[in-house]
C-alpha cells in the first residue's frame, strides 16, 4: 500500500509541476526580466502595477517628439481598439485579450519599446516602465 501511495503522489506532484510550467510563457519570461531588472535599479522594487501602466500610456510628455506626446497619440485612449500611426497606417489594438499573439516575440517587444519610449518620453524607458505598462495591457 506505501508503494501505490507513494506513486500516486509522485505523479501528482509532476502533474502540478508541469502544468505550472505550462502557465508560464514570453510574457510571463519578459515580465520576470523586467522585473529582476528594476530590482536591480532600485531595491525597494516591490513589483509591477497596471495602475501605473494605464498612467504611462495615457500622460502627455514634453520630453519626446511633439507630434507624439503619449501612447495614445497612435494606440487611442482605448488599449482594446486599433490606432494609428502619424502616416495613417493601422495598428492593432495593444490589450492582450484583443491581440493574444502580441507581446510574445522578446526582440519585437524591445525593438518597440525603444522606438516608442524615445519618440514619446524622449529617452529609454525602464524596466519599471516596460513592466508596469505590459502589466497593464495584459489585465485588459
Amino acid at each position: 500500500m506505501p508503494y501505490k501511495f507513494s506513486t500516486a503522489f509522485i505523479a501528482c506532484i509532476l502533474a502540478f509541476g508541469l502544468s505550472g510550467m505550462a502557465l508560464a510563457g514570453p510574457r510571463e519570461d519578459l515580465l520576470a526580466q523586467y522585473a529582476s531588472a528594476a530590482k536591480a535599479a532600485n531595491p525597494a522594487f516591490s513589483g509591477f502595477s497596471a495602475r501605473r501602466g494605464q498612467t504611462l500610456h495615457t500622460q502627455k510628455f514634453t520630453t519626446g517628439k511633439p507630434d507624439s506626446p503619449s501612447c495614445t497619440s497612435c494606440h487611442g485612449t482605448n488599449p482594446r481598439t486599433a490606432g494609428k500611426n502619424a502616416t495613417g497606417k493601422v495598428i492593432d489594438a495593444v490589450a492582450v485579450s484583443v491581440t493574444p499573439t502580441r507581446y510574445t516575440d522578446a526582440s519585437k517587444v524591445e525593438k518597440w519599446f525603444k522606438r516608442n519610449c524615445n519618440e514619446v518620453i524622449g529617452r529609454d524607458c525602464s524596466a519599471t516602465e516596460k513592466g508596469d505598462w505590459l502589466t497593464y495591457v495584459t489585465s485588459l
